[in-house]
Order: structure tokens, then C-alpha cells, then sequence
């Protein structure tokens, strides 16, 4: 390790001697000076600087003066200032000028070891002890993923792979990343398997043990904790994954207290008109298309497959509560309604329920694929996590939020389905009315690779309507997304490395559900 160079600016330097020495002994470099301009000097001069000790009581210029112009130059060198007074007002302005530490005269010299450690050291002893953490739990991870799960321990699982993937973006640890990248490739394959084997007995009810689905979110999670004392507010992030969840939820917890953190399983597909319809309607799409054909429109029909989830949702509060809900329901699709929602959204705490549909993840995943700029943006989940962070901290959703947390209110957030990233083609051969998405198809006479797709044959098995009546359904496994044999090296390169959704993966499939109160 590179020796770590000290820039030491006190004015009675000679007394210091002894914690000099004792530095210089542990393996550190210490250049001192006797004032701020100096220090100022030694900071343009020596590029290696990776740390000041800074006396808060020098003549001339100040500690603190030195600390602003410091900080001005130099922002991204610590600093530690060192000081006799203990007075509030100079902590303070201390503690704003963003020092690293400080520490009280007469500074013992372990004091100031444990102030190095902390600031210098902190990093590689973080991604050390992460490495070593995560290197333990690989082995109990590798024999859960094979041990036979069921579908509340694979949401277990996928939690911890999460936890882990955040832990080592904030430890900038690429080896130990690409070694987690691969067991959660593993993961996902079996993962795939389990629900292929499992989903149509969820479906018709034929196992008992059966996942919070889509169709089932709402009267389970949502409605029962509607009531007339407190507005309920419902927050729909189409397309958030998990892992994005855990990277806003800081944010939020700022100002809602977290009372329950929880997920349910995306139907198949998982895509926004399957998905969706089916969160509001209470019902799998067969049901729909049945109870309410008008509001049902297949792949292949023309118009938008969304365009009823506010009637759908009526219909769902009429069935599930025996009084009246006030309720609204608005859909945010363009940065007009979204500032039209920041400016209102005190307006919707007359209401029993609010349902608020978000669309800006979906759009920014869509927008990925499409710009080139995008892609470098979110090159990977690690950057993807990062782009969703960022945009939320400036929309127009969390300034709305924090309206809200003003009030006394509950507020729900969930998603319709995530998205993977998608790394190897699967060549499929369909006809002309075989749909257009890169994670699932349907149509007849479909061709495919089967070690690579979860087949239904008979959609009616697993409540989904059939466009046709030889129609059938296929849905991609972990990272594939179908290509067609036409222009096939061009679309191959274009999407691989895009967030896809519609098929069977932990990302699209396990999707969070929480209740927040305002604190």
C-alpha cells in the first residue's frame, strides 16, 4: 500500500514532536506547516496530499478561514481540524464546512491512529470486511438455491442477493461483484424451473401454498388497511425492480415511517398490460376478458391494452368493500401531469384512496434501449440502481411526497413487474401476428428452442385469453430474449445488454409491496 502522506498545520508544530514521531513510526508521511497560508501552498504544490490535520487557533488566517479556502481548492482532501475551543458556534461552522473529524487538544496519538483509521483506512477495511462477509454466506447461498424452495424462500434469497449487490457497489468490490453477477445467475436458473413447475397449480388453485399475486395484491395488502380516519395514498412505480426499491427507501424513510416491507409474484406475463390490468381488476386476464370484454384488448388487437384501469379498479372497490370509497385514480405519463400532481397532491387527501400510477421507470427502461446516451448512463444494474436514485431525489413524485409526509396519511408503494438485463439471443420463428416483445410471444405455431422457454399450450390453464384458438404462450428463462432468424445478428447486438421484461426471472417476477405512514 501506497504510504500515506499527512499535511500537519499548527503553529506551535515543535510541541508536536512526539505524536510526529509516533506517526512516522506507524509507516505515515508527515509534512508539517505553522500556518494557514502554507498549508494553502503545500496543498497546490504536493498533488499527494491525502489528508490535514488543520489547528482551528493558528495567527493570520484562521483554521476555519484556511478550512473554507481549503475546501474551495481542494474539497476532495479530508480534514481534520484540531482545536482548544469547544465552543458550539465554532463545531458548527466546522461540522458545515464538511470536516472529516476533530479532535480536542491535548490529542494522545492513538487518538489520532483511530481518526486515520476511520477516514483513510475506512475504505479497504469496508471492502475488505465485505468481501470476507459475503465469502462466508456464498457457501449458505449456493445450498439454499439447490435445496428445493419454496416461494417464500426464494423471495429470501432474492432478497439477500440484493442486499449483497448493494453492498458491494458501496465497497467497489469488482471481483467479489462478478462472482455474486454469476450466483445469481444460478439462482435465476433455477428460479425459472421452480416457477414453470409450480405456476399453473398457483393459477388453478390446485396447491395450497399459493404467492400474493397480482391479481390477489390488492384485496390482501392494500384494501384492508383502507379506512375513513386516514387517506390512503396507492404509489405504482411501473417497473421497479426490488434492488431499485432498496435505493430509494433511504430516501422515503426520511419522512415515512416503513410499517411493512413486502412482495408478491408478477403474473406471467410479466408486462404492464398483464400485470397491470390484472393489480386493478382484482382478476387474471381470462377473468376480464369474460366479466368485462369491452375493457380487455389482446396483443395482436389494435389500441392501447391500458386504457381502463381506472374502471377496472371501481369495479374491484365496489366488489371489495361493502361501503363507499372515494377514491381517484391518476396516471402520470408525462412531466406535465407530474407537475400537475407535486401541485395538487394535497387535494387527494379528501379522498379515502388515492391510486396514483407512475410511469417514469418504465419509460426511462423503454428510453434505454432506444438512446445510445441511456445506455451509457445505465450500462449495468449497478448504474441502473444509481439512474433511478438520482431521477427520484429531483421528480416531481418525491417533492409531491414530501407534501404528503406533512400530513398524517398511509401511503402505498408497489410496481406491476420488474426487469432483467438481457444478455443471450433465442431464435423463435413465428407468424405474422406473433407478438413483438423480447421476453414472451404468443402466437400459433410458434418455434423455439425448448430447453430456453416455459411453454403453455393451453392459455385458458393459466388464465390468460387466447387471441386464437391454436394460440399459444412462451415465456424466456433467466437473461434470453427472443430473436427472430430475420436481420438476426443486428437485432442480437442491439438489444442484448437492454432491461426487458415479460418473462421468468427473480427481477421481473418478485416485486415489492410496501406500507409507509408519515412520521
Amino acid at each position: 500500500m501506497d504510504t500515506i502522506k499527512i499535511l500537519w498545520a499548527d503553529d506551535e508544530i515543535d510541541l508536536l514532536k512526539p505524536q510526529l514521531l509516533f506517526l512516522e513510526q506507524k509507516g505515515y508521511e508527515v509534512i508539517t506547516v505553522t500556518n494557514g497560508y502554507d498549508a494553502l501552498d503545500e496543498c497546490r504544490e504536493n498533488k499527494e496530499i491525502d489528508i490535514i490535520f488543520l489547528d482551528e487557533s493558528m495567527p493570520g488566517l484562521s483554521g476555519l478561514e484556511t478550512l473554507n479556502k481549503l475546501k474551495d481548492s481542494f474539497p476532495l482532501i479530508p480534514v481534520v481540524m484540531i482545536t482548544k475551543n469547544e465552543a458550539e458556534n465554532i463545531m458548527d461552522e466546522a461540522i458545515g464546512s464538511q470536516i472529516a473529524d476533530y479532535l480536542i487538544k491535548p490529542v494522545n496519538p492513538n487518538q489520532i491512529l483511530l481518526s486515520l483509521k476511520k477516514i483513510i483506512d475506512n475504505k479497504r477495511l469496508f471492502q475488505s470486511k465485505t468481501s470476507s462477509d459475503y465469502q462466508q454466506e456464498f457457501r449458505q447461498i449456493f445450498t439454499q438455491i439447490n435445496s428445493g424452495l419454496d416461494f417464500t424462500e426464494w423471495t429470501d434469497v432474492y432478497k439477500k442477493l440484493i442486499a449483497w449487490e448493494i453492498k458491494l457497489d458501496a465497497a467497489q468490490n469488482v471481483d467479489m461483484a462478478d462472482i455474486l453477477s454469476s450466483q445469481k445467475s444460478e439462482a435465476n436458473q433455477e428460479f425459472a424451473k421452480f416457477v414453470s413447475n409450480q405456476y399453473e397449480s398457483w393459477v388453478n388453485g390446485s396447491n395450497k401454498q399459493i404467492p400474493v399475486m397480482s391479481n390477489t395484491v390488492m384485496r390482501t395488502k392494500i384494501f384492508p388497511h383502507v379506512k375513513d380516519t386516514v387517506p390512503t395514498v396507492v404509489v405504482l412505480l411501473d417497473n421497479l425492480r426490488f434492488d431499485q426499491w432498496k435505493m430509494i427507501e433511504p430516501i422515503i424513510s426520511e419522512l415515512f415511517r416503513i410499517e411493512e416491507e413486502d412482495t408478491f409474484y408478477s403474473i406471467l406475463p410479466t408486462s404492464t398490460q398483464y400485470s397491470r390490468n390484472a393489480i386493478f381488476a382484482g382478476m387474471m386476464p381470462l377473468e376480464i376478458e369474460k366479466a368485462f370484454p369491452q375493457m380487455w384488448k389482446n396483443d395482436i388487437d389494435e389500441g392501447g391494452k391500458n386504457m381502463f384501469e381506472e374502471a377496472l379498479l371501481l369495479e374491484s372497490i365496489k366488489k371489495s368493500f361493502r361501503k363507499e370509497v372515494k377514491t381517484e385514480y391518476i396516471k402520470v405519463t408525462n412531466v406535465a401531469v407530474a407537475k400537475t400532481l407535486q401541485d395538487n397532491v394535497l387535494n387527494y387527501l379528501n379522498n379515502n384512496l388515492t391510486v396514483i400510477v407512475y410511469n417514469f421507470i418504465d419509460m426511462l427502461s423503454h428510453a434505454r434501449t432506444e438512446m445510445e446516451v441511456l445506455k451509457e448512463l445505465a450500462g449495468d444494474e449497478t448504474a441502473y440502481r444509481s439512474l433511478t436514485k438520482s431521477w427520484f431525489l429531483h421528480s416531481p413524485l418525491w417533492a409531491a411526497l414530501q407534501k404528503l409526509a406533512e400530513r398524517e396519511v398511509q401511503v402505498f408503494f408497489l410496481t406491476d413487474h420488474g426487469t432483467i438485463r438481457v444478455k443471450n439471443p433465442s431464435k423463435v420463428i413465428g407468424d405474422k401476428e406473433t407478438t413483438s416483445n423480447l421476453r414472451y410471444k404468443v402466437g400459433r405455431n410458434l418455434q423455439y428452442e425448448r430447453k430456453d422457454v416455459y411453454e403453455i399450450r393451453d392459455p385458458k390453464k393459466v388464465g390468460l385469453p387466447s387471441p386464437n384458438i391454436s394460440s399459444s404462450f412462451i415465456f424466456a428463462k433467466p437473461d434470453l430474449f427472443f430473436v427472430y432468424p430475420n436481420n438476426y445478428n443486428h437485432f442480437m447486438n442491439y438489444y442484448r445488454n437492454t432491461f426487458q421484461h415479460g418473462g421468468i426471472s427473480l427481477e421481473e417476477v418478485i416485486c415489492p409491496v410496501i406500507r409507509a405512514v408519515s412520521r
